[in-house]
């Protein structure tokens, strides 16, 4: 067997394991946490549907790449909960030891790709990581406002943390601001937010 083959075989196998790792979001009918596989594909669906409200014109393929593998680190870094500000001082640092393990298991070539990918999302800087970004902001909302507050509730989360949170989708995805709106002034109502 070709060794490029191998490599991306091993990768194959050991991103499967992104099935394993538990969020705290739960998923729309509040039976149990998503994995971080079901967040990522989440994203990718979302990418393509919602590219036309994106601020301007966006390598789709590209944003939907970003979105498979943005979270790819998670296997070794974990799921750090987004309101968790002590999880959030190492965060950084176990992401980037991850990134350097599990992507090198690729050949150079696609190891570079995805570590870019993965970058690029992380500085969001470009238009597709922006948009990216926002995506990963707006589905969690959308998931705890289905299930009545869900982690919010039980991490007692503010409406400012949830306001603070989403200013990527105000600015990167503004025709959804009025949405995200709704949903806080909604979870403030209902008590789901502090």
């Amino acid at each position: 067997m070709d060794s490029d083959f191998q490599r991306r075989i091993t990768f194959i196998l050991e991103i499967d394991r992104l099935k394993t790792i538990l969020r705290q979001t739960l998923i729309t009918d509040a039976s149990r946490q998503e994995t971080t596989a079901e967040h990522s594909w989440h994203l990718g669906v979302m990418a393509f549907l919602l590219a036309d409200h994106a601020l301007g014109p966006i390598d789709v393929l590209r944003t939907v790449k970003m979105c498979l593998v943005h979270d790819i680190v998670e296997i070794d870094a974990g799921d750090t909960f987004a309101y968790d500000a002590v999880g959030y001082q190492d965060k950084e640092a176990r992401e980037q030891r991850a990134a350097d393990r599990i992507f090198g298991l690729l050949p150079e070539s696609q190891a570079a790709e995805i570590r870019a990918l993965w970058d690029e999302f992380e500085a969001a800087q470009t238009p597709e990581s922006r948009f990216a970004n926002a995506l990963d902001r707006l589905q969690p909302l959308l998931n705890n406002w289905k299930t009545a507050g869900g982690t919010w509730r039980r991490h007692t989360v503010s409406q400012a943390q949830v306001t603070a949170r989403m200013q990527s989708v105000r600015t990167d995805l503004p025709e959804a601001w009025p949405l995200v709106e709704g949903i806080i002034n909604e979870a403030c109502a209902q008590g789901w937010l502090k």
